[in-house]
């Protein structure tokens, strides 16, 4: 065991508490064969007292998986706060709603199935009200479609968070032709470009294994 991963394990066990609706939902992609895509337990404590720093009243979650980071944010914003949450996949989307069903957070959190670039879009179309902090985690090469997408959501102080963006330290290949790491790439680089955002990058090492985040803040 690598020694980030026995770190990770002490902050977790010393800092991160977990109810049963959170290992139910951590633990559902084992139980259903699926490849394991949620945050580790401090990412997700991390993303809570970010929504509470921020006093998210409403969040944009781009990429459900099976709903763990949606508990912990959907547990972080007031009684009349809402997450609305885009999930591809029909058969996450399906675990996802039992897990936020079985937390008590259907009233504070929505899940909608499809294309996360059509469910956007239907939000932009129905002139949704503006989201205090946009979590983007979903397929890496529309990353950057996602971040243009995001500001038609936004307002001044939104917080946009965009995860596993060092692709275990293949962020620096120019050369990569794997299209998640260009996605990424011209994800950063169109933040960097932006007079409307102030943003910058962290990398991480635990359990999760090498990666890191961004995170963004509109002016």
């Amino acid at each position: 065991m690598d020694v980030w991963t026995k770190n990770d394990q002490i902050i977790i066990e010393n800092l991160v508490t977990e109810d049963t609706a959170l290992l139910k939902a951590f633990e559902a992609s084992g139980e259903n064969n699926l490849e394991d895509m949620a945050v580790s337990s401090a990412q997700g404590k991390f993303l809570y007292l970010l929504a509470k720093i921020r006093g998210a009243k409403r969040i944009l979650e781009i990429g459900t998986f099976l709903g763990y980071s949606t508990i912990w944010l959907a547990r972080a914003v007031p009684k009349d706060g809402i997450v609305i949450s885009l999930e591809y996949d029909k058969t996450c989307f399906d675990i996802a709603c039992k897990n936020i069903e079985y937390a008590g957070l259907s009233n504070k959190a929505r899940i909608i199935q499809g294309a996360a670039i059509d469910s956007i879009n239907g939000l932009i179309n129905d002139k949704t009200e503006s989201f205090d902090m946009i979590f983007i985690d979903a397929d890496k090469p529309n990353y950057p479609a996602y971040l243009k997408m995001s500001m038609q959501l936004s307002k001044p102080g939104t917080v946009i968070y965009g995860d596993n963006v060092v692709r275990n330290g293949e962020l620096c290949n120019a050369a990569s032709k794997d299209e998640k790491v260009i996605g990424v790439r011209q994800f950063i680089e169109d933040m960097g470009l932006s007079d409307k955002l102030e943003s910058t990058a962290l990398q991480t090492v635990g359990i999760k294994g090498y990666d890191g985040f961004t995170i963004s803040i509109v002016k």
